[in-house]
């Protein structure tokens, strides 16, 4: 690759940076969104974290068809419809918010998702295979560390913005709210999302004149008669990195989208909610951090050995939060998120080394794979029959998958011939 090119490749990653934040700061603000309508609504956890599994069912739902769109429209332009269906999602919260009504809450949030579904299954494999593919979970984890800038970001404009601004947010556990504090904290979310889907439009503006060098032939969809010689299912680290994907997601999701209310009880942090979402700016900022340092690391050790690390340590950390007390718990529960951090891109370009021609689709299948975090809401179902704590014993069983893909299931078996770059 010539200088210049590799100048011009560092731009695109820039310029695709910002997008990794802003979805990354939209799907934590759910996190915010779930404890928020739990006191708007009178939800208890299973209801509540229908937020969540709503965001998540949408990546199973659309990743398919957003794969045969990118077949069929392209890169730019992929990222351009993303970035206007997310705007379209956020505008949509303002009239949910107005007549408080939770299914139009949900049907907004879905929307939302569906563009940040189009964004991803774009994005994560022309960030991997822009470059060389010795460092693809390098380099994608570089750019996903922007993804968990937004992330830490979005907590603190939760708190600010709609925790700060309610009733509910700011009450001690107990207090019990009337129907008009009700309603005036359902309104509390229009300034925000309002404000979002102003930067999502100026985004699609930008993306509409940007010029970005397209993925080359070697990741179109081939002549019917071609496609019939290559299958997915062989592909052993893609067969079993759809399920890792799965069950991380049931980790991070789990985490993320309960950590405000177990933060808050009586015998853990003791505090409202408001506050407990600021040390939801500690998880995702250790995310951020254990991306950068992820990337470093990936440089001179195999990213499968790293991938290996990360899901042991997230799994004793887990079990101490459910077999410890106060701030102990707490803290376990903060540092999770640093060995959370590489775990999603890694275990993406792990499963799709060696794809080739079968990137795309590939690609498709992993990015459905992140439905794995509507079971979150299961976690919700244990929480709300056995305790809040004792639910994460589930995202703990899942980490000993994502060790099991580490140490073998990410192995390549059948590898197609290396994805090449063509300008446009």
């Amino acid at each position: 690759m010539t200088g210049q090119a590799k100048q011009g490749h560092a731009f695109i990653l820039s310029m695709l940076a910002s997008l990794f934040f802003i979805w990354g700061f939209l799907s934590v603000m759910q996190d915010t969104l779930v404890p928020h309508l739990k006191s708007v609504f009178d939800l208890n956890y299973t209801q509540s974290l229908l937020v969540s599994c709503t965001w998540f069912v949408t990546y199973f739902i659309m990743s398919l068809p957003c794969a045969f769109l990118l077949q069929r429209i392209g890169y730019k332009k992929c990222l351009v419809t993303g970035l206007i269906v997310m705007a379209v999602g956020c505008l949509l919260l303002l009239p949910a918010a107005e007549i408080a009504f939770y299914p139009l809450f949900l049907f907004a949030l879905f929307v939302t998702a569906s563009g940040i579904t189009l964004l991803q299954v774009a994005a994560n494999p022309y960030v991997a295979v822009i470059g060389s593919p010795q460092t693809a979970s390098a380099r994608l984890n570089l750019v996903q560390a922007m993804n968990t800038v937004g992330d830490t970001v979005a907590p603190m404009f939760g708190a600010l913005l709609i925790l700060g601004r309610s009733k509910g947010g700011t009450a001690t556990a107990g207090t019990v709210l009337t129907q008009a504090e009700k309603l005036a904290d359902a309104r509390s979310v229009e300034l925000p999302y309002l404000g979002i889907a102003a930067v999502l439009i100026l985004l699609a503006v930008l993306f509409t004149f940007l010029k970005l060098p397209d993925l080359g032939n070697a990741t179109k969809r081939l002549a019917k008669e071609e496609r019939k010689k290559l299958s997915l299912w062989k592909q052993r680290n893609l067969v079993f990195g759809v399920p890792a994907i799965f069950m991380y997601l049931i980790c991070e999701i789990g985490v993320g989208s309960l950590f405000i209310n177990f933060v808050k009880q009586p015998e853990i942090g003791n505090m409202p909610a408001a506050d407990a979402a600021h040390y939801l700016t500690y998880l995702w900022g250790g995310m951020a951090v254990g991306r950068f340092v992820g990337a470093w690391l990936m440089t001179f050790i195999e990213a499968e050995t790293v991938l290996a690390g990360a899901a042991v340590g997230a799994f004793g950390l887990l079990l101490a939060v459910v077999f410890s007390t106060g701030t102990v718990a707490m803290w376990a529960l903060i540092a999770v998120g640093l060995f959370h951090s590489i775990m999603f891109p890694t275990i993406f370009t792990l499963g799709i080394k060696g794809l080739g021609a079968l990137t795309e689709e590939g690609s498709g299948l992993l990015i459905m794979a992140i439905a794995g975090g509507a079971l979150a809401d299961a976690q919700g179902w244990i929480a709300d029959r056995h305790g809040l704590q004792i639910s994460f014993l589930l995202p703990a069983v899942c980490e000993l998958y994502c060790l099991f893909y580490a140490l073998w299931g990410c192995r390549v078996t059948n590898p197609e011939p290396p994805e090449t770059l063509e300008s446009s």
